[in-house]
């Protein structure tokens, strides 16, 4: 089904590396990882994009990068402006410099987390105005003063969380489209920091992206999720992504998406 919601939309997105199952991991257990399966749920996650409406553009393949097919850490979008991160993995921070002309093309002034500032996409949530910055071992003080220097003369509020349970700040919690945020208690340090906040019943189902104001894409792996939200009025279309679920990965990682 193909919605009427603006033809601008646009998803940035980068294949898995062969090398994927080398990925980063800090909270789980390295088990074994299926490339050529994670390949097969990579691309069946971009279709359900493409179904939607959505405008692919697929950056360079990275194979010599792990961490590559997760997007989402190293630029993030509000409203013109595109801020190119500072992963602190270093590991992952030559991901970045292949972003930086994809970020470019987009029209949009960019701009750039420097050291000794780390800042990972994955700890950025926006909520109407408001964007939560997770500090956690990807993303630091430095990093989250330099993100509010950008952002709050731009009529953005910045409020930072605290993060110890998860990888990222989305690893733990996303928002649906009316502003709830959503989240597994037992990954979530402080939902009292959150206006409005919905515990889910499952890990796999913290993550959700907004795909327009009536739709969400959801983890296979949360059909309790899944259940929850149909019944708050949300069509969801749920998609597997279990190998990037065991490198602490989710569907918000995957993808840049820039409206």
């Amino acid at each position: 089904m193909v919605t009427t919601e603006p033809a601008h939309r646009t998803l940035l997105v980068r294949p898995p590396s062969p090398a994927l199952a080398g990925g980063e991991l800090t909270h789980l257990e390295r088990v074994p990882v299926d490339a050529a399966l994670a390949a097969a749920q990579w691309a069946r996650y971009v279709d359900v994009f493409r179904d939607q409406g959505w405008a692919v553009r697929e950056l360079p393949a990275a194979d010599q990068h792990p961490d590559g097919v997760f997007v989402e850490d190293t630029v993030v979008v509000f409203d013109d402006l595109m801020v190119l991160t500072r992963p602190g993995a270093l590991s992952r921070r030559g991901e970045v410099e292949s972003m930086r002309p994809m970020a470019g093309a987009t029209g949009r002034e960019v701009a750039e987390i420097t050291e000794p500032g780390t800042l990972e996409g994955g700890d950025i949530l926006k909520v109407g105005r408001t964007v939560y910055v997770g500090r956690t071992l990807r993303t630091n003080e430095d990093g989250a003063a330099q993100l509010r220097a950008l952002l709050e003369p731009r009529a953005w509020t910045v409020v930072e969380v605290p993060v110890t349970k998860a990888l990222h700040l989305k690893s733990a919690v996303t928002a649906l489209p009316d502003g709830t945020v959503i989240g597994y208690p037992p990954l979530v340090d402080d939902p009292a920091v959150f206006e409005s906040f919905l515990p889910v019943p499952e890990a796999e189902g913290t993550a959700v992206v907004v795909l327009d104001q009536d739709t969400v894409l959801l983890s296979e792996g949360a059909p309790g999720t899944a259940e929850l939200l149909r019944g708050r009025g949300l069509t969801v279309r749920t998609t597997p992504v279990s190998e990037f679920e065991k490198l602490e990965g989710c569907v918000t990682c995957l993808s840049v998406r820039v409206r």
